[in-house]
């Protein structure tokens, strides 16, 4: 490797470097005070539907993850992501294979993550009625649990530390 060509490569590496400090430091500030990953704060429910909240009414743009525009896993991995749980930014397909499984009883509790048309699409529940996500022709917003939605699940999982301690986690999905 001549000089020039490893001039670049210690340029490149750094600038990765510093992006990945920014990253981390940003999640870090995002995250609340606490010694695990996926720990969540006292009052979960309601910090994560504040969460929600705030990204509702955003356009879709295929691939993003916000803040001014998401797609379907990119919301809920934002949401996820400021709730302190740290996941790599990945498809709705890998989301369904990596969260835990919930029980039948637990199925329609709010922040369960639930999947659709044979994994392409997900959303987060908000309870037997409803669900978050992020669709094409309305952005982030509610959507009910009616007819077509409901003939479109795939199954639902836990979001990563909103599970209930001593809960069974095994489905049939």
């Amino acid at each position: 490797m001549n000089c020039r060509a490893a001039a670049a490569w210690v340029v490149a590496f750094s600038i990765a470097v510093a992006a990945s400090a920014c990253r981390t430091q940003a999640a870090t500030a995002a995250r609340p005070a606490t010694d695990s990953l996926v720990a969540a704060p006292p009052d979960t429910g309601a910090h994560l539907r504040a969460i929600i909240e705030s990204h509702l009414g955003r356009p879709y743009v295929w691939g993003s993850c916000g803040l001014k525009s998401f797609d379907c896993s990119g919301f809920v991995w934002r949401v996820m992501q400021e709730n302190g749980i740290l996941l790599k930014r990945t498809t709705a397909r890998k989301y369904y294979l990596s969260l835990p499984k919930v029980s039948d009883q637990e199925r329609w509790r709010f922040g369960n993550v639930v999947f659709f048309s044979n994994l392409k699409h997900c959303g987060i529940v908000e309870g037997r009625e409803g669900f978050y996500h992020a669709a094409v022709s309305a952005g982030t917003h509610r959507s009910q649990f009616d007819p077509l939605w409901r003939q479109k699940i795939s199954g639902v999982r836990a979001m990563p530390g909103l599970e209930r301690r001593g809960a069974a986690h095994r489905s049939s999905d």
